[in-house]
């Protein structure tokens, strides 16, 4: 059983640092192609499906999609989402901010129950919990945002994958430590 634990937890954090890595590149190029509109949607449309795609990896890896049931429905959502992002780029970009907003609202609370769902078993999940609240909060605010008169780019967007960036990688780094402390322990 420990073993176990102790490969779910290695795969854990290999899976939040690559998570961390994608959403840093994601920042990147949507900061330096802000200005060009058809790569900026071309990234608006991957962010959801490469999200739809993790959960899916990763609860594969932790025991399948029945045993995962927030992730499954990460997994639909993201899906449904990526879908609607296309839709909505053909009308404006205040709809696909409110796309984004509902997305960052339904993904976050999701987040927010895998993270307590594995809090037992792997620890360090505070910082995915906290992750699933703020990205709840962030789809408020873009929401109000598509609402307001300055048109919504990219840029709006951003920040928010900054954030999931960084939780991410605070999560990989904090397991990583929590299992050199456990080895040193031994």
């Amino acid at each position: 059983m420990a073993t176990e634990t102790s490969q779910q937890s290695a795969w854990l954090r290999s899976y939040y640092f690559a998570r961390a890595a994608f959403s840093i590149a994601w920042v990147c190029a949507a900061v330096l192609t802000a200005d060009h509109s058809g790569i900026a949607a071309l990234l608006l449309v991957i962010y959801p499906a490469w999200d739809a795609v993790a959960n899916f990896i990763d609860a594969r890896a932790n025991g399948g999609l029945a045993a995962n049931r927030s992730q499954a429905l990460n997994v639909v959502a993201s899906s449904i989402v990526t879908v609607a992002v296309v839709i909505a780029g053909m009308r404006d970009t205040y709809a696909v901010l409110t796309v984004f907003g509902v997305w960052a609202i339904l993904s976050g609370l999701l987040q927010l129950y895998t993270g307590v769902r594995r809090w037992r078993a792997y620890g360090a999940q505070w910082v995915m919990i906290l992750s699933g609240a703020q990205s709840a909060l962030a789809g408020g605010f873009m929401i109000h945002r598509s609402l307001g008169d300055t048109l919504p780019s990219i840029l709006d967007i951003a920040p928010y994958a900054s954030f999931g960036a960084f939780y991410f990688l605070v999560s990989a780094i904090w397991l990583t430590v929590s299992a050199y402390r456990s080895k040193a322990r031994a």
